[in-house]
């Protein structure tokens, strides 16, 4: 039951955040919920592979580069979700650090942060 209201929550948080970006375009709430699911899969899947690979990169950086790879994870969803378009990396990097953000919020108002 936890996992589907993370799932709603971020389906809602991605439609709103459509709503105020510029650059960012989501055609309906049905493909806002595959983003939620897809960016999910993504950060399960992929993300500790490319965590591992530029872990030199990271470090130099002081975990700065994570945010870069966040943008990558939006922009593997806009490309393999139809409905879902963001229109340059830097606003990849801006819908990542937004949506990061408001979920945590979301989550704390909610009492739903992980323990």
């Amino acid at each position: 039951m936890k996992l589907l209201f993370r799932i709603l929550i971020t389906g809602l948080l991605v439609l709103g955040l459509a709503k105020i970006m510029k650059g960012v375009i989501v055609d309906e709430f049905t493909t806002a919920l595959t983003v939620a699911i897809v960016l999910g899969l993504l950060n399960f899947f992929v993300k500790p592979i490319l965590v591992l690979f530029t872990l030199p990169v990271t470090i130099f950086t002081l975990g700065l580069f994570l945010l870069v790879i966040n943008a990558i994870m939006v922009l593997l969803c806009d490309y393999f979700i139809d409905g879902f378009t963001i229109s340059s990396f830097w606003t990849a990097m801006l819908f990542s650090i937004v949506l990061s953000l408001s979920q945590s919020l979301v989550y704390q108002i909610t009492g739903d942060a992980k323990k």
